[in-house]
Order: structure tokens, then C-alpha cells, then sequence
């Protein structure tokens, strides 16, 4: 069987230990995550969540491995739309990487399903969830409001 395979690789000005604590806190996802609110213990075998603002759950998934600052891999399931949620858990793959006074972020993301929407629809939220990331850790603004 054929994979899904979405990779995006960006460079941030910053630190791997600033970048890592962007990950991962709850506060700060909301803030370039167009509101949506990661949580987790982000210990390998912790469950994760993404939480709409107004509560509803967007993904879940499970901590695989956490290597703070180095390597976040999440199993990850859609939970919002029945089409993405019956296509199974996906993996996702944060690699940070220190490069000359920024950090290289590799994300990852695959499934073991050829020519899957849930990929497809990452592939499209990702550059923009990491653009912003990327405009605030820099600037202190985002790059793309809240839709």
C-alpha cells in the first residue's frame, strides 16, 4: 500500500528550546493556530488534542515520542469531518534542527493510505499554521488573522 506524504520545511529565528516551548504550549498554539489550542502532557504515551475555540475537538492522538527540543511525534486522527476521521491515525513528525542563529523545522506528516484527503487538507493548513508561526516568533505579529 502506498503512503500520504506531506513535508514542510521552514527556518525560524530562534531558538530550538523558544521554538519547542512554541509547540507546545496551550496559550501560545491559540495564538498563530487560527485559535485552535494543542494540549498535551507531551510525554510519549500522553494523549493530545487540538481544541476548537469554542470546545469542540478538531484532531486527537497519542504522544509517541517527545526529545524536547529536538523531536515531537504525534499519532494523529481528524475528529471533525467523518470522511478524514475514517481514513485512521496519521503520523506526524516535528524535527527542529539548530541552523547558523535559526532553527530548521521539518514537519512530517503521513498516513498509510494512498491519495488521502486528511493529507491533502494538511498540506493546506500547515504552510499557513507555520507561516504564522514562523511571523510571530520573528515579529511578534501573525502573518494571517484568525478566518
Amino acid at each position: 500500500m502506498n503512503d500520504s506524504t506531506f513535508v514542510y520545511v521552514t527556518y525560524i529565528r530562534t531558538t530550538p528550546e523558544e521554538l519547542w516551548a512554541a509547540l507546545t504550549s496551550p496559550e501560545f498554539t491559540k495564538q498563530y493556530w487560527f485559535g485552535v489550542e494543542a494540549r498535551s502532557e507531551w510525554k510519549p504515551g500522553s494523549s493530545w488534542q487540538l481544541v476548537f475555540p469554542d470546545g469542540r475537538i478538531a484532531d486527537t492522538g497519542e504522544i509517541v515520542e517527545a526529545d524536547a527540543p529536538r523531536r515531537l511525534v504525534i499519532k494523529w486522527r481528524n475528529e471533525f469531518k467523518p470522511e478524514m476521521k475514517a481514513e485512521g491515525w496519521s503520523r506526524c513528525t516535528m524535527a527542529l534542527e539548530p541552523a547558523d542563529g535559526a532553527v530548521k523545522l521539518t514537519i512530517t506528516h503521513s498516513i498509510e493510505r494512498e491519495g488521502s484527503k486528511f493529507i491533502e487538507a494538511v498540506s493546506g493548513g500547515w504552510p499557513r499554521i507555520l507561516s504564522n508561526l514562523k511571523s510571530l516568533l520573528e515579529t511578534g505579529a501573525l502573518a494571517f488573522a484568525a478566518a
